[in-house]
C-alpha cells in the first residue's frame, strides 16, 4: 500500500455542511486516532490510484473506500482498517487509462461506458479545483440539461445514473460530501457517469419541471404511499426471478414503472422538505427490518433491501447541498428507486404488530461467555441489563471486525437513526394509512441491528459469518397479494 498520501484529495475527514435538526448528519465515534486517520488516508489514496470503480466486468462495485471510511468513523483500530483493505484488495480490478480525455464539451459523449471511468475521474477532479460540491452537483446531476436535452440521440439522465447500480453512486458521492473529501466525491461522480441508467421509467422528464402548484395539499406521508403500494393487487404479481438471470430490476421497470411514478406523485413535497428525508429513512428501515422478519424461519437479511438502508444515510448530506427544486428531484427519484427494489424483491408483507410485539428483539445481547458482575452493579448482579447495559456496544464491537464490507455501513446507519430517532414514541405515525403504523417507535433501529448481526454472525464472539454474507432468496412466498 502506498505511503505517499495525497492530502489534497484525501485530507483529514471533516464535517461538511450546516447543522439542521431535521437532518441526520452523523458524527464520528470515540476511537478515531492519529494512527487510524493516517491509515485511512493511505487506503483512500492507494485505492484511488490502483483500482477501478468496478472490480469485475459485470459492474460489481469497489467498496473499499466505503468500508475504510465507515470503520474509521466508528472508531476501529488502524490494524482493522489495514486488514480489511488487504482482504478486499485481493479481488479488485486494476485501474487503466481511458481511450480519450473528457472535457466540458464532451462530458455527455461517453456516459455509461466504464472504459472512460479514469477520464471522468480526472475531469471531475479538475472541476473541483474551480467549483464547490454544491455547484458541481447542481450542474452535473440535477440540472435539467444534465438529464434531458434537445438534439441528443441519447439523453444524459444523470439523476437516473446517480441512483443506478443498487444506489452505489449516491453512496460513494455521499461519503465524499459527508467527510469533505474531494477525491471520494470525484470518484462518486465518475462512477455515476459510467453507470448505464436502468431507471428511465421511474424518473420521467416531467419531474425536471419545477412544481408550480401553490395550493396547499393534505400532507401524504411516505408510509401512506407504502400502504397504497401494498394494497395494489397489480403490484403483487411479480414472479420469483430465474436465479441465472440478473434482469429482475429491468422487469420491474418494464411492468410497473408507470404505476410506481403514479404513487410517488401522490407523495406531498410541500413545506419542510427535511422532514421528508426522515420519512424515507424510516420507510427504508421498515422495508428491510419488518419486511425481513418473516413469520417462520430466521431473519431474511435481504441483500438488496439492505442497500436501501445504507444509502439512506447519505440523503441528508446531499440534500443540504441542493437548491429546493433539486431537493425535490432527489427525494422523488430516490423514493421511486427504493419502491422499485421493494417490489422487485417480492413486496414482502409488513407485519408491524408482530415485529414490535416481539420481546426477543427488544434488548439483543451477544452470545458466548458472559462476565460475572460485581454485587454492587446496577440494577442488580442477576439482571440482564448488568451484562448488556447498552446493546449497541457489543453489536458494534462485533460489526467492526466482521469480514463483510456491507455490515458496518448498515449498522452505522441504524445506530445514527437510533441516536436521532430513538426517542420516537409509539403513536407518532398513527395517522398514516399504513396498517399498525401507530405501533412503530424508536426501537425499530436497535431491533434491526440485533437481527442483522444475529443473522450475519457474531464473529467476535466466535460465530462463523453467514455463508454468502446476505440472503438473496427474496420474499416471493410471503408477499402480500
Amino acid at each position: 500500500m502506498t505511503s505517499d498520501i495525497d492530502t489534497n484529495l484525501f485530507p483529514v475527514p471533516s464535517r461538511h455542511g450546516l447543522s439542521n435538526k431535521n437532518l441526520v448528519l452523523p458524527r464520528s465515534k470515540p476511537g478515531v486516532s492519529p494512527a487510524s486517520t493516517t491509515a485511512l488516508q493511505a487506503i483512500l489514496t492507494d485505492n484511488h490510484k490502483r483500482w477501478h470503480v468496478f472490480f469485475n466486468f459485470q459492474g460489481f462495485h469497489n467498496h473499499t473506500a466505503h468500508t475504510a471510511l465507515t470503520l474509521w468513523c466508528l472508531g476501529a483500530d488502524a490494524s482493522v482498517l489495514k486488514g480489511s483493505y488487504e482482504d478486499h484488495s485481493k479481488y479488485q480490478r486494476p485501474a487503466f487509462p481511458s481511450p480519450n480525455n473528457i472535457s466540458s464539451q464532451t462530458w455527455k459523449d461517453h456516459l455509461g461506458d466504464d472504459n472512460y471511468y479514469h477520464a471522468y475521474l480526472e475531469f471531475f477532479k479538475a472541476e473541483l479545483k474551480e467549483k464547490s460540491f454544491d455547484v458541481i452537483l447542481e450542474e452535473y446531476v440535477f440540472a435539467p440539461s444534465a438529464n434531458f436535452a434537445t438534439g441528443l440521440q441519447k439523453q444524459p439522465e444523470m439523476l437516473n445514473r446517480f441512483f443506478d447500480g443498487l444506489l452505489h453512486p449516491i453512496i460513494h458521492t455521499g461519503f465524499g460530501v459527508e467527510f469533505t473529501l474531494p477525491g471520494t466525491f470525484a470518484e462518486g461522480l465518475a462512477q455515476t457517469a459510467v453507470h448505464g441508467g436502468d431507471s428511465s421509467r421511474v424518473i420521467p422528464s416531467s419531474w425536471f419541471i419545477p412544481l408550480t402548484d401553490k395550493e396547499p395539499k393534505q400532507d401524504i406521508h411516505a408510509f401512506s404511499i407504502l400502504a397504497r403500494i401494498l394494497a395494489d393487487p397489480s403490484l403483487g404479481t411479480f414472479k420469483e426471478p430465474d436465479p441465472s438471470q440478473q434482469r429482475f430490476y429491468l422487469d420491474v421497470m418494464e411492468n410497473y414503472g408507470d404505476t410506481i411514478v403514479k404513487y410517488v406523485d401522490q407523495w406531498t413535497l410541500d413545506g419542510e422538505l427535511a422532514k421528508k428525508v426522515q420519512e424515507l429513512q424510516w420507510t427504508n428501515v421498515l422495508l428491510y427490518a419488518v419486511g425481513g422478519s418473516e413469520a417462520n424461519g430466521p431473519f431474511n437479511a435481504d441483500f438488496f433491501l439492505m442497500h436501501l438502508v445504507t444509502s439512506s444515510l447519505f440523503l441528508s448530506g446531499i440534500f443540504a447541498e441542493l437548491k429546493r427544486p433539486s431537493q425535490v428531484e432527489l427525494l422523488r427519484g430516490y423514493f421511486a428507486i427504493c419502491l422499485s427494489w421493494y417490489i422487485g424483491r417480492g413486496r414482502p408483507t409488513l407485519d408491524i404488530a408482530r415485529f414490535f410485539n416481539n420481546p426477543d428483539t427488544y434488548h439483543p445481547s451477544a452470545p458466548g461467555p458472559q462476565p460475572t458482575p460485581h454485587e454492587g452493579v446496577n440494577p442488580s448482579p442477576s439482571s440482564p441489563a448488568a451484562i448488556t447495559p447498552n446493546p449497541w456496544f457489543p453489536i458494534m464491537q462485533s460489526t467492526l471486525v466482521h469480514p463483510d464490507d456491507h455490515l458496518p455501513k448498515l449498522q452505522r446507519a441504524l445506530s445514527e437513526y437510533s441516536t436521532h430517532f430513538g426517542l420516537t414514541p409509539a403513536g407518532t405515525f398513527k395517522d398514516t394509512e399504513l396498517k399498525d403504523a401507530g405501533l412503530v417507535d424508536g426501537t425499530l433501529f436497535l431491533r434491526a441491528a440485533g437481527l442483522s448481526i444475529s443473522r450475519l454472525g457474531w464473529v467476535r464472539e466466535g460465530q462463523p459469518p453467514l455463508e454468502g454474507s446476505w440472503d438473496r432468496r427474496g420474499f416471493f412466498t410471503s408477499a402480500q397479494l
